[in-house]
C-alpha cells in the first residue's frame, strides 16, 4: 500500500472533492484522481462517492480514513524527528507570520541582528495570510496571535498588542464619533473577516456593534487601514498600526479587553534543535520591541 494513495484520499476526504484535494496536495487533478483508482483498485473496493454537492466517503472509506489519519501522525512524527537532528543539513529555520507582522520584522533589521550573531544559521521568513500546520513541517516556529494551539506546542507570550476602534478625520468632522460604546450602532462600520474574526478587537466591535450598517468588509489588516482613511467607516486597529498616522482619530481605546496576544510557538519534537532553540531565544528578548515599536511615538511601516 502506497502512503501517497493514502495521502489522496484523506485530502478528498476533508476538502470534499477532486479538484480542492488536488490543490491542497499541490498537484493536478488527474494525478489524485489516479491515486485514488490505483488505492481501490488495490483494496478491491470504492472508497469515494460522487454526490450532488461533492464527493463523499463510502462505508469502507469512513471506515479506513481513522486508520490513514493515524498512517498521517506517525509520518509527521518521523519527519519532525529527522528534523531534530543536529546535522548541517538543517541550518535553515523556517519561521511562519501574518504578512503584515512578517514585514514589521524585516522592516526592524532584527533578522539582520540574528544572523550577525548567529552567521551558522539562515532565517527564512514564510509571509503568509494561511496559518501553516507546524505538526506537519510547514515551519519550524510560528509567530501568532490568538489561541496558540494544540498541547503538542511549545507557546511563549511575548507580547500583548493594544487595539482600538478608530475613524479618519474627516468621517469623525462630517458624522461626529460615539460618546460610549453603545453610541456604534449609529455608525457605519468596517467588518474584519476570515482570520481576523478571532481576533479580541474584532469580537468585541461586533457585539457592541449590533444592527449598525456594514460599509466594508477587510480580510487583512492594511485592507482595513485603507478602508477607515478613506472614509466608510469605524474599524479596529492595531493602535501600533495607527499610532503615527494623522488621518485617524482612536475613538475608543485602548481598552484591555480589546489587547490581542502573540505567541512564539514551536512544535515539542523540534524545539531543541539547536537554530530552532537559538532563534526562540533571541526573539524573547528582541520581538516584543519589533511588534509594539511605534506605541512611543516612532514610525513604524506596518504592524
Amino acid at each position: 500500500m502506497n502512503w501517497d494513495d493514502l495521502r489522496h484520499l484523506l485530502a478528498i476526504a476533508r476538502e470534499g472533492s477532486i479538484g480542492a484535494a488536488a490543490k491542497s496536495l499541490k498537484v493536478n487533478q488527474s494525478t489524485t484522481q489516479r491515486r485514488l483508482l490505483a488505492l481501490e483498485k488495490g483494496l478491491g473496493c470504492v472508497l469515494v462517492e460522487r454526490h450532488g454537492t461533492g464527493y463523499r466517503l463510502t462505508s469502507q472509506g469512513q471506515i479506513l480514513i481513522a486508520s490513514v489519519t493515524n498512517v498521517e501522525a506517525a509520518v509527521d512524527a518521523v519527519q519532525r524527528k529527522v528534523a531534530s537532528f543536529d546535522n548541517k543539513d538543517l541550518s535553515t529555520v523556517k519561521v511562519t507570520c501574518l504578512v503584515t507582522v512578517g514585514q514589521r520584522i524585516v522592516k526592524s533589521g532584527l533578522l539582520d541582528a540574528f544572523h550577525a550573531r548567529h552567521p551558522g544559521t539562515r532565517v527564512e521568513l514564510l509571509m503568509e495570510q494561511r496559518i501553516l500546520d507546524l505538526s506537519k513541517g510547514e515551519a519550524d516556529i510560528a509567530i501568532r496571535g490568538g489561541k496558540p494551539g494544540s498541547g503538542a506546542l511549545v507557546c511563549r507570550k511575548i507580547a500583548e498588542v493594544p487595539w482600538g476602534i478608530y475613524a479618519s478625520r474627516a468621517f469623525v468632522a462630517q458624522h461626529g464619533s460615539p460618546a460610549a460604546p453603545s453610541d456604534i450602532t449609529r455608525f457605519p462600520v468596517i467588518d474584519l473577516v476570515a482570520e481576523l474574526e478571532d481576533v479580541p478587537a474584532v469580537r468585541w466591535m461586533r457585539s457592541q456593534a449590533g444592527l449598525a450598517r456594514i460599509a466594508a468588509r477587510c480580510a487583512n489588516v492594511p485592507s482595513a487601514h485603507l478602508a477607515v482613511k478613506s472614509g466608510a467607516g469605524l474599524a479596529p486597529l492595531p493602535t501600533v498600526y495607527a499610532a503615527t498616522d494623522t488621518d485617524l482619530v482612536n475613538l475608543l481605546g485602548p481598552l484591555p479587553e480589546l489587547n490581542y496576544p502573540m505567541f512564539l510557538v514551536t512544535h515539542k519534537d523540534i524545539r531543541k534543535r539547536p537554530g530552532v532553540n537559538a532563534f526562540v531565544d533571541f526573539c524573547r528578548q528582541e520581538l516584543k520591541s519589533v511588534l509594539l515599536r511605534g506605541m512611543m511615538g516612532e514610525a513604524p511601516k506596518l504592524c
